[in-house]
């Protein structure tokens, strides 16, 4: 008995000393809040347009900072003939495309199937009238040949500028649109109006006898070495030609309204993209917004 009492009293030891000797696991601690990792930046939605070098590259280069404010990347790519920007385009490769005049976008949609359409009107490049010793409009005598482009669109710009000046009169319903020629013209006021090859026109002025006037495309006059600021007159930009040969950012039917195609448009129809033009091109681009 006494024995068991013992080995009793023994075990009870053995696992009192066991309870005290044992210890609650530590509360592991929590980590350490941290704050979520910040969104990495958007990548910029890109613009991809295509473009004639003079002016119209120069004019995008102007708007490449404030798209990038906006979140786009302009990119510019450069074209040196009027095919390859459509097509580019309708297929998909560009998001616009600028370097031509809605007379032209008309004829490449009806001629080659594409639907592509304006977004906006940028700029014009005004033909001008300018004389062979002549210094201003009311010198031009009566009976003095005035020289003229004669094909299609370009006749029927020279003549509504001759009609701006009052040298010549139009049938009332003349329209850039609708296009008129020297066959048109209702009263010539005894000036002798004479058709020609457009890239004929400086040549044949600068050979002409004195007096003589000619209304010259923009690109025509810049390569005679004419500069438009020294011109008899040009073209309104208020007036019908002006406005109808703006030069245009064009896109696909239906991106018209697009948030980037608006985002391009509202970049260059600007004071400051008027302001460069102004200053870089004198007079022989004029911003027409």
């Amino acid at each position: 008995m006494k024995k068991l009492t013992a080995l009793l009293l023994t075990v009870v030891i053995v696992l009192a000393l066991a309870a005290c000797g044992s210890s609650a696991p530590a509360a592991t601690a929590a980590p350490a809040a941290t704050e979520a990792p910040a969104a990495a930046p958007a990548e910029p939605v890109k613009i991809v347009v295509g473009a004639s070098s003079t002016p119209h590259a120069e004019i995008l280069e102007q708007v490449k900072d404030a798209l990038a404010a906006e979140g786009y990347d302009l990119q510019i790519v450069i074209y040196d003939d009027y095919i390859l920007p459509n097509t580019a385009l309708e297929d998909g490769q560009l998001d616009a495309n600028y370097f031509q005049h809605t007379p032209y976008l008309n004829y490449f949609n009806e001629s080659n199937g594409t639907h592509l359409v304006s977004a906006g009107l940028i700029h014009y490049e005004p033909f001008g009238l300018y004389g062979n010793g002549v210094d201003k409009v009311s010198d031009i005598a009566a009976g003095t040949t005035i020289l003229i482009p004669a094909d299609d669109s370009n006749e029927t710009r020279a003549l509504l500028l001759l009609q701006q000046e009052g040298l010549i009169e139009l049938p009332a319903d003349a329209t850039a649109e609708k296009g008129v020629t020297h066959l048109d013209i209702v009263d010539d006021h005894g000036f002798v109006v004479t058709p020609v090859q457009a890239d004929t026109v400086p040549a044949q002025l600068e050979n002409s006898n004195a007096g003589t006037v000619a209304v010259i495309n923009g690109n025509y006059a810049l390569g005679a070495g004419l500069h438009v600021e020294n011109a008899l007159a040009v073209e309104d930009a208020s007036g019908d030609a002006a406005q109808y040969y703006a030069n245009l950012i064009a896109v696909r039917a239906g991106d018209e309204n697009s948030e980037k195609t608006q985002a391009l448009v509202k970049a260059l129809q600007t004071d400051a993209v008027k302001d460069f033009i102004a200053s870089t091109y004198n007079g022989a681009v004029v911003a027409i917004f």
